[in-house]
C-alpha cells in the first residue's frame, strides 16, 4: 500500500504536522507503531515540500526517496547501523527525521546546513557526498571494518539508478560480492531507467527471495550438495535462470550478491517486510526498489529534469506598468558555450559534443537535438567521457567535453595518460570554474587551474567575459593538441559577443588599461572586479587569456615598467596562475615584487557566491586593500633599507 496524496503546488504556509513533530530522531520514529507511517510520510512530504519551497534547493530526488528513508531508519538502528547516501541531493528527508528539521530553512545558506551529507554535520550523516557513485565503495569499507571489530552492525548504501552507471560503483560491487562480507545495496530506480516490472507478482517473488524460510532453504541446499559439485551446479544455475526469469537480476547474483526485488519504493509495509527480512541475512544483498522522482508533487512527476532542483519561491513582484521595459536577460557562460557549439558545428562536420550526464547544466539540448548523430551523453562515466574523446580524436573528430570543472578531477589519469601524452586535439569546455555558491566545495572548481597546468602538451585558457568565452573555445578548437577552456556558472558582466568564428593567437594576452606603477594581471572572469580596484590605483590591467603557455613577453615588459605584480584568479593561490608567473620569473632570473592573490588553502563552505568571494577577500574592496597593503610594505621595507 503506498500514499496515494499528491500535491499540484507547493504549500505557502508551514503545513500541519502533529505526528511528524513528535519524531525528532531516529529512536523516536521507532517508538511508532507500523500503521502511524503512512501518516507520518504524508506529512514529511507536505513538510519537504514546504521547506524547500522556502529555502530553495534539490528537490524531486527527496520526494522520490522519501518512503524508503522512513523504512530504512525504522528498521535499522541508525546511527549505529551505517546508512550511506549516494548523490546526496536524495538526503533531505533523511536529515529532516535526523534532528534537523528546525533548520532546514539554512539549507544550502552560508552557516547553514549542507545541501548534501557531511559528516561534520551529523552522526546520521556517515560519509560525505557530492559526487555520484562513491556510497558502495564506502559501505564496503565500513562492513570491513565491523568484521575487523567483530561488530554486528550493519552497512547499508543507497545509491540512485544514474550512480550506477559510473565505472567505480560496479568496482566496488564486483569487490564486496568478492568479500562475501555483510552490506546491503539499494538500487533507488527512479523509473528513469532499467526496470518497469514493477507489479504483483514481482512484489511477492520479491518477499519470497528474502524471506527466512526460503533463504534457509537455500543455504541448508548449498551445505546438502556440497559433496555432489555436478547437482550443486546445476542448483545455482536454476536459481540463477528462476530469479533471471522473474526480476532481471541474474547480473548481480554473477558478482556475488543475493538479489531481490524489483518492489515499489512508495509502499511503506511491503518496504518495511522486505527490509526485515533482509536484515538478518549474511553476505551481500542487493535490493532494488522502484521509485517515482517528485513522488506527490505532480509538477516534479511530469518533470522530474526540470524540478531536480528549485529555487526560493518568491512573493509575486508587484504588476509594472504595461509600458515598462523588462530587463535584459543575460546569458549565462552555459549558454554561450552551448551556442558556439551548434554554430561551429555547423561550419565543421568533425565536432562531436560529450557530457558526462551534464547535458541540460551544460546547456546542450539544442546541440542534441540539432546534431543527434554528433552527441553523445555516456552518463556519469567521467573518465569513460575523457578516453572517448582520445578515441575520436586519434581518427580525425574534433571532440569538444563539456564537463565541469569538479568532475574533470575524475578523469584526471585518463587526462594525462589517454589525451595529452599522445597530443589529441581534445577541447575540454571546463564549466563551473571557480567557486560555485550554494553547492558547496563538493561542487566548487578550485583545482584546475592547478591540476591542468602541470600537464605537457595542455593549453589553458581563463576568459574574462562571454565574448572572451566564445573566442577562446573556438581558439581551442582550431589548436591542434589538448586544449581546456575554464568558465564559471551563472552570468557574466554582459559583454557583447561577436558571433563570428575567430580565434585568438596562442598564449598572447591583452592589456586592458594602462597605468603606473601597478600592472595587475587577470586570468578569469575576476576582471570586471579588478577593474574599479584599478581605476582607483591607476593601475594598468592585463588580461592574459592563457594560464599555459603565459605570454612570457608581456610580463617581462610589465616587470620593466612596474614597481608590483599583482595576478588575480579565481583558483587556488597554490599551484595557480600566479604559481606560474613566479615560475617563469625566478627561471629567468627576474627580480620583481610579486602579490598573488586568489582562493586561500581551504574549502570554501556553502553560501551566496558573493559571500565566498568575500570571504576569500575576491572583491573590489578587498583587492584594493591587499594591494595597498602591499605597497606600504614595500615602502616601509624601501625606508628600512635606506636606514641601514
Amino acid at each position: 500500500m503506498q500514499d496515494t496524496t499528491t500535491f499540484k503546488e507547493i504549500p505557502s504556509r508551514q503545513p500541519n504536522t502533529p505526528l511528524l513533530d513528535r519524531v525528532n530522531t531516529p529512536d523516536e520514529l521507532r517508538e511508532l507503531s507500523e500503521d502511524q507511517l503512512p501518516q507520518l510520510a504524508r506529512e514529511l512530504r507536505a513538510f519537504l515540500l514546504w521547506s524547500v519551497g522556502q529555502s530553495g534547493g534539490h528537490f524531486g530526488a527527496g520526494l522520490g526517496v522519501l518512503e524508503l528513508t522512513v523504512a530504512l531508519h525504522y528498521v535499522f538502528n541508525t546511527p549505529d547501523d551505517r546508512l550511506v547516501w549516494d548523490v546526496g541531493h536524495q538526503a533531505y528527508p533523511h536529515k529532516i527525521l535526523t534532528g534537523r528539521r528546525a533548520r532546514m530553512g539554512t539549507i544550502r545558506k552560508k552557516d547553514g546546513l549542507a545541501g548534501f551529507p557531511k559528516r561534520g554535520e551529523s552522526d546520521y550523516d556517515t560519509f560525505g557526498v557530492g559526487h555520484s557513485s562513491t556510497s558502495i565503495s564506502a559501505a564496503l569499507g565500513m562492513a570491513i571494518a565491523a568484521r575487523m571489530q567483530q561488530s554486528r552492525r550493519k552497512s547499508i548504501a543507497v545509491i540512485g539508478d544514474g550512480a550506477m552507471t559510473a565505472g567505480m560503483a560496479f568496482e566496488a560491487l564486483t569487490h564486496a560480492g568478492h568479500l562475501r562480507t555483510n552490506m546491503l545495496v539499494i538500487l533507488n530506480d527512479n523509473d528513469m531507467s532499467i526496470s518497469q516490472n514493477v507489479g504483483g507478482l514481482s512484489s511477492y517473488f520479491a518477499k519470497l527471495l528474502a524471506s527466512r524460510t526460503y533463504n534457509q532453504v537455500r543455504d541448508g541446499s548449498k551445505k546438502f550438495l556440497q559433496g555432489a559439485p555436478n547437482l550443486m551446479a546445476l542448483a545455482r544455475k536454476t536459481e540463477e535462470h528462476f530469479k533471471g526469469l522473474i526480476s532481471g537480476g541474474t547480473f548481480f547474483e554473477e558478482l556475488g550478491f543475493n538479489y531481490i526485488g524489483p518492489i515499489d519504493g512508495h509502499d511503506l509495509p511491503l518496504l518495511i517486510d522486505t527490509l526485515q527480512n533482509i536484515r538478518d541475512l549474511d553476505g551481500p544483498q542487493f535490493l532494488h526498489v522502484v521509485t517515482k522522482k517528485g513522488k506527490g508533487f505532480a509538477p516534479a512527476e511530469a518533470d522530474p529534469i526540470g524540478y531536480h532542483a528549485i529555487n526560493k519561491i518568491e512573493p509575486k513582484p508587484p504588476v509594472k506598468p504595461a509600458d515598462s521595459k523588462p530587463a535584459p536577460k543575460l546569458p549565462k557562460y552555459a549558454n554561450v558555450f552551448g551556442q558556439w557549439l551548434c554554430d561551429t558545428a555547423e561550419q565543421d562536420e568533425r565536432v562531436v559534443g560529450i557530457t558526462p550526464a551534464m547535458c541540460e547544466g551544460s546547456d546542450l539540448v539544442r546541440f542534441s537535438q540539432r546534431f543527434p548523430e554528433r552527441y553523445y551523453d555516456v552518463a556519469i562515466a567521467e573518465q569513460h567521457a575523457v578516453t572517448l574523446a582520445a578515441g575520436l580524436a586519434c581518427d580525425g573528430a574534433k571532440p569538444v567535453v563539456a564537463i565541469y570543472s569538479t568532475f574533470l578531477q575524475r578523469a584526471y589519469d585518463q587526462l594525462i595518460h589517454d589525451v595529452a601524452i599522445q597530443n589529441l586535439d581534445v577541447l575540454f569546455a571546463i564549466d563551473r570554474a571557480g567557486l560555485v555558491g550554494e553547492d558547496g566545495p563538493t561542487h566548487g572548481g578550485a583545482f584546475d587551474i592547478s591540476y591542468l597546468r602541470c600537464i605537457p602538451n595542455m593549453v589553458v585558457m581563463a576568459p574574462s567575459d562571454e565574448n572572451e568565452t566564445r573566442l577562446l573555445l573556438q581558439t581551442g578548437l582550431a589548436h591542434r593538441g589538448p586544449a581546456s577552456v575554464r568558465y564559471p556558472r551563472g552570468t557574466g558582466p554582459g559583454a557583447v559577443i561577436d558571433t563570428a568564428l575567430q580565434t585568438a593567437p596562442i598564449g598572447k594576452g591583452r592589456i586592458v588599461r594602462e597605468g603606473k606603477r601597478i600592472a595587475l594581471l587577470n586570468f578569469g572572469t575576476l576582471l570586471s572586479t579588478a577593474l574599479p580596484a584599478a581605476e582607483a590605483l591607476d593601475a594598468t590591467v592585463a588580461d592574459m587569456r592563457f594560464v599555459k603557455p603565459l605570454d612570457t613577453d608581456l610580463i617581462r615588459d610589465l616587470v620593466e615598467k612596474h614597481d608590483l605584480i599583482v595576478t588575480l584568479e579565481e583558483n587556488v593561490v597554490a599551484g595557480g596562475a600566479g604559481s606560474a608567473v613566479s615560475e617563469y620569473l625566478n627561471g629567468e632570473g627576474i627580480e620583481a615584487s610579486l602579490l598573488q592573490i586568489g582562493l586561500p588553502d581551504q574549502f570554501i563552505e556553502h553560501g551566496k557566491h558573493g559571500e565566498q568571494l568575500e570571504e576569500c577577500g575576491l572583491t573590489t574592496q578587498s583587492i584594493q586593500a591587499r594591494i595597498e597593503d602591499r605597497l606600504t610594505q614595500m615602502s616601509d621595507l624601501k625606508a628600512l633599507r635606506a636606514v641601514k
